[in-house]
């Protein structure tokens, strides 16, 4: 299989899904490469190999079962999603768009089904034991839930800040200068759970920021693009999102689909205490 037929399913995808039916030492080739993604499969088959502590024979295996025919093919993969990754809005643009002003309503039929198909693609390969975990970490954490997003990831940071502050105590939604995140540092522990949102050209502050907090034994949650942040190396659980889209700009759609559904997942899981909270600022709100 090369990377043309694969269609728009990214290596990280097939091996997330696909992780169950991996031997032990397999899985323990996936999981290094999930967190040195993609430039750990882009070494040799010894070098990755020595990296995942097993044999050259268990790399190819491995890659063999996501349904590459060589490692060349896997790897030229993994190029193509690296070049992805670095895109910038210039580079994204192939050819002339189809201009919303030109009267031909192709233009929003073209970007309707990419946004639809983001959003069916991302659900379609959201891991549920990931999104579980996710939630009941949401719903469990007794100390602080800290939300941060990047340049363009704010405003779905804040969006899922605001909800989640009223269905549980504790919700910090940190923002401003990337100095004063490491004063909130100093009061975070394993108690509390940070969760990130970044996509590609993705933040060097944010992805400091979480390997700090990771070291500190906060627990991490990444909400990413398919091409994975490399804040993946330190997140305890990653959801990841398709946000191509036929435009110079990224979409945050199927992200926010993401968000929305945490939101609706947390929820439920905390109704019995989420109800008297709603009910009280119902009654603010009344006054």
């Amino acid at each position: 299989m090369t990377a043309q037929t694969r269609g728009q399913e990214t290596v990280a995808e097939a091996i997330r899904a696909g992780l169950h039916a991996l031997t032990a030492t397999e899985q323990k080739a996936a999981r290094t490469l999930l967190a040195g993604y993609p430039v750990t499969g882009l070494e040799t088959v010894a070098e990755f190999a020595r990296r995942a502590s097993v044999s050259a024979p268990t790399i190819l295996r491995f890659v063999a079962k996501l349904g590459f025919d060589s490692y060349p093919d896997f790897q030229r993969a993994l190029r193509a999603e690296l070049n992805a990754q670095l895109a910038t809005p210039l580079a994204k643009r192939d050819a002339p768009p189809q201009r919303p002003d030109s009267g031909d309503s192709a233009f929003l039929e073209r970007f309707r089904s990419a946004l639809a198909d983001n959003l069916a693609q991302t659900f379609a390969h959201l891991p549920g034991g990931e999104f579980e975990a996710t939630v009941q970490l949401l719903a469990q954490t007794r100390g602080q839930v800290y939300v941060i997003g990047g340049r363009f990831t704010d405003a779905l940071a804040r969006y899922l800040s605001a909800h989640l502050r009223i269905v549980r105590p504790g919700v910090v939604q940190m923002a401003g200068q990337a100095d004063n995140w490491r004063d909130q540092l100093l009061d975070m522990s394993r108690k509390d759970l940070l969760i990130v949102f970044d996509i590609r050209r993705y933040s060097e502050d944010l992805a400091r920021f979480s390997a700090a907090a990771a070291k500190r034994s906060v627990p991490v949650v990444l909400l990413t693009d398919q091409w994975l942040s490399p804040i993946a190396a330190h997140a305890r659980h990653v959801l990841s999102a398709r946000v191509a889209a036929p435009s110079n700009w990224d979409s945050s759609v199927a992200l926010l689909g993401l968000a929305e559904a945490l939101v609706a997942g947390t929820t439920e899981a905390l109704w019995d205490s989420a109800r008297p909270r709603i009910d009280a600022l119902e009654e603010m709100r009344g006054d």
